[in-house]
């Protein structure tokens, strides 16, 4: 017998009845055949991993724009985060945990960069719009490679549903969508409070009597409380009081660190500045990557290159078509 059909058939017999198994998946969108180690969710794992979007993830913003520091967080650092939650919430549910990691380290590879700054810059220059998930979505189906990753349903179904309205249809893509809160909730609170935004006596007193007053308490009663509340159950969900405490720190947030604190205040320029990007490329095609020129509507195009460039890149870009040179005699 293969390893993975062992894998398989432990999954079925291990794991919760609630559970997605490996054997059962919905498939991709082109049939290939199975490997003989690894079952469907685990190749899914491994080809997101060595991805270059999940590369591009630890040169683009997850808050703090260019924060002078080592320890802030970046969109990759939080990807590992949301991970390592979900994988724990998963285990201990007897939920599959693979399905779990592939789409939590999937989620956010659509994103801008610039962090929410850039995703808003591209909503204003796209006529429908763009959100982060669908474009995370786009990669992994078409982008990645000029030909996507072909991952599964299911991963898919959970890195386009992590945000949004519409609830994952498995348990394991609800789980990442509530790990993503916690995850982002908390290191914000973490490195507002290490870039001086905030300091742990403005946080709410009430949430902090909930949840805990430090980074690792408030973390672990979340995740306690959402594998208390759902262990036997075939939905994800938490109690109200911990849920009500995480929203109002989330609020919290959004009034104290997102919207007006300094911590924002390079972003009206990060904005203007892929506009600006994105207002060239469409008047200058030619300058776009091959890879781009070619099977979609040109703004299409434009939109996918410039949401793929990490920070450091669009600030070299920008440089390099608006920034004068001095001049050489070669």
């Amino acid at each position: 017998m293969l390893i993975r059909e062992q894998t398989e058939g432990w999954e079925i017999k291990h794991l919760s009845s609630y559970a997605q198994k490996s054997k059962t998946t919905l498939g991709r969108n082109t049939p290939e055949e199975e490997c003989q180690i690894r079952t469907a969710y685990q190749r899914d794992r491994d080809r997101i991993i060595h991805s270059k979007a999940f590369r591009r993830l630890k040169l683009k913003t997850q808050v703090f724009i260019a924060p002078e520091g080592d320890h802030f967080r970046t969109r990759l650092t939080h990807t590992l985060e949301v991970a390592q939650i979900a994988r724990t919430v998963a285990r201990a549910l007897r939920l599959n945990e693979d399905l779990t990691e592939a789409i939590a380290l999937g989620h956010d590879l659509g994103h801008t960069p610039f962090g929410h700054a850039g995703e808003e810059a591209l909503d204003e220059m796209m006529k429908d719009g763009f959100r982060h998930n669908y474009q995370s979505l786009r990669i992994v189906e078409k982008l990645e490679g000029g030909k996507g990753l072909n991952l599964t349903w299911e991963v898919r179904d959970g890195i386009l549903n992590h945000t949004g309205p519409m609830k994952p249809a498995t348990l394991e893509g609800q789980v990442v969508k509530i790990a993503d809160r916690i995850a982002y909730i908390n290191h914000d609170i973490d490195d507002a409070i290490q870039g001086k935004i905030i300091t742990k006596n403005d946080l709410p007193f009430n949430c902090l009597k909930v949840l805990g007053s430090r980074h690792s308490e408030r973390i672990n009663a979340m995740v306690k409380d959402l594998i208390k509340c759902n262990i036997s159950r075939g939905e994800i969900g938490m109690s109200s009081e911990i849920k009500s405490a995480m929203d109002e720190l989330r609020s919290f947030l959004f009034k104290r660190v997102y919207i007006g604190s300094k911590a924002k205040w390079e972003e009206t320029k990060a904005k203007d500045m892929l506009k600006i990007l994105f207002s060239y490329y469409l008047k200058h095609p030619e300058d776009l990557p091959e890879e781009y020129q070619s099977g979609d509507d040109h703004d299409v195009q434009v939109c996918d290159y410039v949401a793929g460039m990490t920070d450091r890149y669009a600030i070299a870009q920008f440089n390099h078509i608006f920034v004068p040179g001095g001049f050489r005699i070669e």
